[in-house]
């Protein structure tokens, strides 16, 4: 990294440090790279000096520059214009704007999984992005995103993720969409667990029934599958089934871990179904549903039992 910056730098010295989220992917170089500069001020919020002084023991307070929404800074040739986002996703996040550029610095909002250098939807990886990692702050991403109205902007540059450099407004309509916890499309997500291979036999019926009716859907073995892109389609369709077989009185362990996850991003504003198996007292559905309590706008379906093997196909009223 050092290695990188020297070239560009062409041997200047670099006048700011400017600190846009302090999670240790982005700031672990910060106290290397304050006893190598030794003239270089820290621009960041307050609360992200706090978090300095707690992990480095410094908080560099000769040498740092506090910002807040408004503040800026004189560059020279460019000024940098700030915006605080807190909880998006920590909370002392700031963003930073460059007028004639029309360039904002975005932190990890509008930030993806996946690899640099591949070609893949951004939208697929972004969703996931968001939902594991900022989705619990739907309403703090909405109050950001009605400060950066003000801005015009023709280039994103997320600090997770590649430069978005043409059609902004088609992807902060997707974040818009995501931070309001409307559901993106019209779909059903089915998150399952399966002892015996009866209870993904049921799910998979149905699943084949519905696509063959044209429905769009997304199917997960929780036992198996990558969890986080199965919360993901939770919040991306606008039904969600859960199927789980009875486990000790309980739900199976991987069904409980996917609806805590659910909880954590505030899940809310879908239809729910609820699908339990049990070869002589099937109780998970209302452990189900015990554990969606406190959830806001679910409408939660009749539940549908199946003892063992089902010679009945599910069916579900959409």
């Amino acid at each position: 990294w050092f290695g990188a910056l020297d070239a560009e730098l062409r041997g200047r010295t670099p006048d700011y440090l400017v600190i846009h989220h302090m999670e240790p992917d982005h700031s672990a170089n910060i106290l290397n790279f304050m006893e190598k500069y030794q003239s270089a001020v820290i621009v960041a919020s307050k609360l992200a000096f706090g978090i300095m002084q707690n992990y480095f023991g410094t908080s560099f307070p000769d040498r740092q520059i506090a910002v807040s929404d408004g503040s800026e800074i004189e560059l020279g040739k460019h000024k940098l214009v700030f915006v605080t986002a807190p909880m998006v996703h920590w909370p002392e996040v700031v963003m930073s704007y460059i007028p004639d550029l029309k360039l904002a610095f975005t932190a990890d909002a509008f930030g993806k999984f996946g690899t640099l250098g591949r070609e893949e939807p951004w939208e697929d990886e972004a969703r996931r992005y968001f939902f594991s990692i900022v989705g619990k702050f739907g309403v703090q991403t909405s109050n950001l995103l009605k400060k950066l109205d003000a801005f015009e902007i023709e280039t994103i540059c997320a600090t997770h993720g590649p430069v978005l450099a043409e059609n902004i407004p088609y992807y902060v309509g997707l974040y818009k969409k995501w931070a309001s916890y409307v559901p993106e499309e019209d779909g059903i997500c089915i998150a399952y667990c399966s002892v015996y291979g009866h209870t993904k036999a049921a799910v998979e019926a149905l699943a084949q029934r519905l696509k063959a009716e044209g429905r769009k859907l997304a199917i997960y073995d929780l036992a198996r599958c990558d969890m986080y892109s199965a919360v993901t389609d939770a919040f991306r369709y606008s039904h969600l089934l859960l199927a789980s077989t009875t486990y000790y009185g309980e739900v199976f362990p991987f069904m409980r871990e996917y609806i805590a996850k659910l909880k954590e991003r505030m899940f809310r504003d879908r239809t729910v179904y609820l699908v339990e198996n049990g070869s002589w007292a099937p109780v998970a559905a209302a452990r189900m549903k015990d554990a969606l309590s406190g959830l806001e706008g679910l409408d939660i379906r009749d539940k549908i039992t199946v003892k063992g093997f089902s010679t009945e196909p599910i069916n579900i009223e959409w």
